[in-house]
């Protein structure tokens, strides 16, 4: 019997997700100068509007993982992308640094979970053998849609003001939470899309009553613990290309705010390219060396390439030559990442969405430590230099973070 491919359109779910996500994450990096120009805000108050959403998101992450694993997917995402579309819509009504700061920090709250709930339905709807291209297919739609929110707002900031450009992109969030909770089900074996022959080739158990989370054995986990370390270093410099990148470009290097709008988006570009080509990579590794080579091979080579990359940029005088080399770097650096969302899945197990969950903590408190380090750095010497070298310092920790992770020893 020839199989459906239901899994394929789930999968179609999932990148429309991150897509979205993205789309109402990155579209406060590009309104940036004009934010801060309406409500009279410096360098050092932006980097704690950016930080905020990180910081909420990486609290909030485990919480929201094990929700996903206790309630499934389908609730949780739902009311996920619910949430921070409406936080999206009430940012453009932000009063001051108050009330932006506070929209911010609930749109992180509410986003939190998202790469867990998704991780959730990879584990019930995806055999083994895909799950590595579908991470990276994943998180390459996450920067190609961050990527096109860049040249998007441009547009919108030259037709509206950014009060009214927000609302614009709230609304795209809400469209999709109501199909996916209409289409998806959390057990394929109740879809009625999905025929006999697809189930054997997802090969899952039925799912039974929820275990105990091994909160003991995640703490002692010494995987876990090199993943949390690797994933800092790696999404505080993803963090500078969602954040700080367009300022840099502006005043850093002397773009105008249409070329901007461009030269932003290849950093994503980047790490679109790099989590499709890491994720494809590590599943053809694991067919020749196993899943211990193969999901550490991507990104041990990829951070090194990166932080030489990021060095590469500051030292040339060229600000188009700058602005590649960032985005080589991004690219380089995203080589590991959709690898580090598999290795949730093989050391998690049924506790994927919580294990996920805090390599993703971890991960947006590099989120968070970046635009304040860089907000720092900009009002205490007016310079580029030393914000772009933290960037590079923290690539080649990650690298390091890599030689104690072992995908092989799972947590039950």
């Amino acid at each position: 019997m020839r199989a459906t491919r239901a899994r394929h359109t789930m999968l179609a779910f999932a990148l429309g997700a991150m897509a979205v996500a993205y789309l109402d994450r990155v579209c406060i990096s590009t309104a940036a100068p004009a934010i801060k120009s309406d409500l009279g805000l410096d360098d050092a108050q932006m980097g704690y509007v950016f930080s905020a959403f990180t910081l909420a998101y990486a609290l909030f992450e485990v919480p929201s993982g094990w929700l996903a694993d206790r309630f499934g997917a389908r609730v949780t995402l739902t009311r996920i992308v619910l949430w921070w579309s409406g936080m999206t819509a009430a940012t453009g009504a932000a009063a001051g640094f108050g009330s932006l700061i506070s929209l911010r920090f609930l749109f992180g709250m509410g986003e939190a979970g998202v790469l867990p709930s998704l991780t959730r339905a990879f584990s019930r709807w995806l055999p083994a053998r895909e799950r590595g291209a579908a991470f990276g297919l994943t998180l390459m739609a996450a920067a190609l849609g961050g990527a096109l929110t860049q040249p998007l707002v441009v547009a919108l900031l030259e037709r509206f003001t950014w009060r009214a450009t927000f609302p614009i992109l709230g609304t795209v969030g809400i469209a999709y939470a109501a199909a996916w909770f209409r289409w998806f089900r959390d057990d394929p074996r109740t879809h009625s899309s999905v025929g006999a022959a697809e189930l054997a080739l997802i090969g899952n158990d039925p799912p039974g009553e929820h275990p105990q989370v091994p909160w003991a054995a995640m703490i002692r986990s010494r995987s876990l613990v090199a993943l949390a370390g690797m994933y800092f270093g790696a999404i505080y410099g993803w963090y500078f290309y969602i954040t700080w990148l367009p300022t840099y470009l502006l005043r850093g290097r002397g773009f105008d705010l249409s070329a901007v709008g461009w030269l932003a988006a290849l950093p994503l570009l980047g790490i679109a390219g790099g989590s499709l080509a890491g994720g494809l990579l590590a599943d053809r590794l694991a067919r020749r060396h196993g899943a211990r080579v193969a999901l550490r091979a991507p990104g041990f080579v990829g951070l090194p390439l990166a932080a030489v990359a990021i060095a590469a940029a500051v030292a040339t005088a060229d600000p188009r030559a700058s602005a590649f080399c960032l985005a080589a770097a991004a690219g380089f650096a995203a080589l590991g990442i959709a690898p580090a969302w598999s290795v949730c899945l093989a050391i998690g197990g049924r506790h994927a969405g919580v294990v996920s969950g805090a390599m993703n903590t971890f991960g947006n408190l590099g989120g968070v430590t970046s635009p304040l380090v860089i907000g720092w750095c900009l009002d205490a010497w007016n310079s580029w230099e030393a914000p772009l070298y933290t960037v590079a310092v923290l690539y080649g920790f990650s690298a390091l973070c890599w030689l104690g992770v072992d995908p092989t020893q799972p947590l039950d």
